[in-house]
């Protein structure tokens, strides 16, 4: 066993280590708690929810084919081209509390195996392995994509420009926001891990004391 164990800890990359710690940390949290807690966290996620349904809609609808063209067939985008991808402590919290137990036990397979790919670890023939994928990756589009949809209609620019904003309503800590409520959350149950940015990122923090400085409402829960 000892010498299993060792093995998985050479195979797994800094970056794979990171993310079974969360993984693994999350869902003994919400095993720990009693089905109307998890109903109210799953509550409280559903307007980011809807946010991401609305997102995959129009990258579906506008993105899907030179997305597909350049990413899966020919192997030419940045897109999960690395296995580095920022991933926040939220994105884990929500892709768990939408998925089944079988989901998270694949997500935690490949993490205990070498990477050896060109590719993200967690994109295979089928898509990406996460119910409610990393909102970075989400939102991410590779300047060819960019060019060639708005270059064709430049109203979807400014459509994509409002999913942006929307986006910093859920992540950026300048005002109450879902990413940081779920930190806050975990770390009041003495969790702690690496992914938590929102209250331990240096860059991240700065943004909190200025919006405390300014006035603004960010205390207020």
């Amino acid at each position: 066993m000892q010498s299993l164990f060792a093995y998985l800890k050479l195979a797994m990359n800094s970056y794979q280590a990171e993310q079974l710690e969360s993984i693994e940390a999350v869902r003994r949290h919400l095993l720990a708690l009693p089905p109307h807690e998890i109903e109210r966290l799953r509550t409280r996620i559903d307007d980011y929810l809807h946010f991401r349904r609305q997102v995959e809609t129009f990258l579906t609808e506008n993105f899907s084919d030179i997305c597909s063209r350049t990413c899966y067939q020919n192997q030419l985008s940045a897109c999960c081209s690395k296995d580095g991808i920022i991933t926040f402590f939220g994105d884990v919290v929500v892709n768990l509390l939408v998925s089944e137990p079988a989901d998270i036990d694949h997500l935690t397979a490949i993490l205990n195996r070498e990477n050896n790919g060109f590719k993200c670890i967690y994109l295979t023939e089928e898509g990406c392995m996460w119910r409610v994928k990393p909102v970075v990756c989400e939102m991410f589009l590779c300047d060819a994509a960019r060019d060639e949809v708005f270059g064709r209609n430049p109203h979807l620019n400014e459509v994509w420009r409002g999913f942006e904003a929307g986006k910093k309503k859920f992540t950026w800590p300048d005002r109450p926001v879902l990413f940081d409520d779920l930190e806050k959350y975990f770390m009041d149950m003495e969790c702690r891990t690496a992914l938590m940015y929102l209250h331990n990122s240096p860059g991240l923090l700065r943004v909190k004391k200025i919006a405390r400085e300014k006035g603004e409402f960010y205390d207020a829960r």
